[in-house]
């Protein structure tokens, strides 16, 4: 089964203490999403990554925000099972797909699409989803890509994620609002945005 395929909202959070980030991954698997994407964005992400993936097995775990060789090489080793990157330059490439991982690479244009599928990539993560033209933008590719499958990330809303998640080239969509509580240690409202994000598939 592709990652894609695991539930349709995908967590994407930044995490700044990293002993919030085991709770946090058994919040969402009680609300019924077993996958997370940890963005590289603060010192505590790797660490993060490491507690998940050896106190939470149940949990696929990866890391978002690869945008360097070093990133992948040291998400790999902290215990990532994917890699997700917001953008695709040759040498991330190069670095996250030596990791042997399942990655994701980040498009937003047609011509970078077309790249990555050149590549062998057929599965890309959309962003910035809202800014770069959102549903509209994704509906009117799927004529000319249609091999294609998109993670649509960045600025969806419970709200806006519907009307992406209709669309028969986007798999799955990333998330941020589900862990809009975790500052402040609100796992309760975690898994309860969890449950609602995990019956949205149409």
């Amino acid at each position: 089964m592709s990652l894609l395929d695991l539930s349709p909202v995908v967590p994407v959070v930044v995490i700044d203490d990293a002993d919030q980030a085991v709770p946090l991954a058994e919040a969402l698997l009680r609300g019924g999403i077993g996958i997370v994407e940890v963005t590289l964005r603060t010192p505590a992400a790797l660490e993060a990554i490491r507690r998940i993936a050896a106190e939470v097995p149940d949990t696929v775990v990866g890391a978002g925000t690869v945008t360097t060789p070093d990133h992948a090489e040291a998400a790999a080793k902290a215990g990532a099972r994917f890699l997700v990157t917001p953008g695709s330059t040759d040498k991330v490439l190069d670095a996250a797909t030596a990791t042997g991982l399942p990655l994701l690479p980040g498009a937003a244009t047609v011509t970078e699409a077309m790249r990555l599928a050149e590549r062998g990539h057929t599965e890309l993560k959309f962003f910035p989803a809202e800014a770069a033209g959102g549903v509209g933008y994704l509906k009117s590719i799927g004529g000319p890509l249609p091999g294609l499958r998109f993670c649509p990330t960045g600025g969806i809303t419970p709200a806006t994620a519907p009307a992406y998640l209709a669309l028969p080239n986007v798999a799955c969509i990333g998330g941020s609002w589900l862990t809009a509580t975790l500052a402040n240690g609100d796992y309760t409202e975690i898994e309860r945005l969890a449950k609602e994000a995990s019956a949205l598939r149409p």
